[in-house]
């Protein structure tokens, strides 16, 4: 019998994904601006927001490293993870031509971005992520094999290099891509595997979680509200403003973490609600691809009348409606999309049984 996804971790790849819409809805709508450049209340606030989101996709990972070092690699799932990309690039891009929201000569070379969305990064977390799948067998393998502190000296120095550095140092690396990397990836995976076998998952971790994360965002804030300041009064420090609402950021790392804690710790008993976050959670990759298409966020501002809450307190009702209506057509859609895979796959299993068997499709004599 196959075993049951643990609800605790399915409700975090909801509640992920919806900080991820968050945070595309206030920079993609201009919702949130740097510091620098407004320091009005409902800036710190939307800044707030964000700040409380920004783990999100630190946490899918945390999440793969978690469970991937004690599963099986499997090739198929390579194949399902870039037909679904490719099928979410292809229908977006054919939606977006039929509704006449963009014309064919517009795209030009961008053609190529939608045949080959993962080698060009037309989604920069699946095209990252797939190159972290093909490596966690390796990975794995490596972490079985090295003792607690091994790989906790292997983390902690990949974690300098990737985040420490970047935090404490006021100026752009060359290195440093904000944690848009499967290197930062890297570290993720390994803080998920580490976190597996020596972590510990008692009520009082999940509290320890929550202050974490709740103390490691308000910090982050808090440094890019005083950076800012500093900005508009002397021009300097920039980067180390915008540098708080970078993946690989000391405080967003450690935010991560807790906020993985919390959920890692939680307990949530059978029943309807943990059937429906089990039938939720699988569609959240489909709600980011869907969403995420670059085509759709040319036309965030013009979808959602994002000119309309620009500047004003009406952006968190605003807000809500829209982060709500994507994340709700995204799972439909997605349901669909796994429906018609499923079709596809059995009808392609049965091909391949009657080969096997010799059936009328092998060729055989009849």
């Amino acid at each position: 019998m196959k075993a049951k996804r643990q609800v605790n971790f399915e409700l975090l790849r909801i509640v992920a994904m919806l900080m991820i819409i968050v945070l595309h809805y206030l920079n993609m709508g201009q919702i949130f601006l740097p510091y620098g450049a407004d320091a009005s209340l409902r800036n710190h606030v939307a800044g707030l927001i964000e700040s409380f989101c920004i783990v999100g996709v630190n946490c899918y990972v945390l999440i793969s490293g978690y469970f991937m070092t004690e599963s099986v690699w499997k090739p198929a799932r390579v194949l399902s993870l870039a037909a679904q990309v490719l099928f979410y690039s292809l229908l977006v891009t054919a939606v977006m031509l039929g509704a006449g929201a963009v014309r064919a000569e517009e795209l030009s070379y961008e053609w190529l971005r939608y045949l080959f969305p993962l080698q060009s990064e037309h989604y920069w977390f699946a095209s990252h992520y797939l190159v972290l799948y093909l490596l966690s067998p390796v990975l794995a393998a490596g972490v079985q094999r090295l003792d607690q502190k091994t790989l906790r000296n292997v983390l902690a120095f990949l974690l300098v290099f990737f985040s420490v550095a970047k935090t404490l140092i006021p100026v752009g690396l060359v290195m440093d891509h904000n944690g848009y990397d499967y290197g930062w990836f890297l570290c993720l995976f390994l803080t998920g595997a580490y976190l597996r076998r020596y972590g510990t998952d008692r009520p009082e971790t999940g509290k320890r979680g929550l202050f974490l994360y709740a103390s490691m965002c308000l910090l982050g804030w808090a440094i890019a509200a005083v950076c800012g300041a500093v900005e508009r009064r002397t021009g300097s420090l920039t980067y180390y403003g915008n540098a708080p609402y970078t993946y690989n950021y000391f405080t967003v790392f450690l935010g991560s973490v807790g906020l993985f804690g919390l959920f890692r710790s939680l307990r949530i008993g059978e029943g309807r609600a943990a059937d429906w976050i089990r039938r939720l959670a699988p569609c959240t990759f489909g709600v980011y691809l869907l969403h995420a298409h670059s085509l759709v966020f040319r036309s965030w501002g013009s979808i959602f009348g994002m000119e309309k809450v620009q500047g004003s307190w009406l952006f968190l009702p605003h807000m809500i409606v829209c982060v709500a209506l994507v994340y709700l057509l995204g799972t439909a859609v997605d349901y669909l999309r796994a429906c018609l895979f499923a079709r596809i796959g059995a009808c392609v299993n049965r091909i391949f049984v009657k080969r096997r068997s010799g059936g009328p499709d092998s060729g055989s004599a009849v």
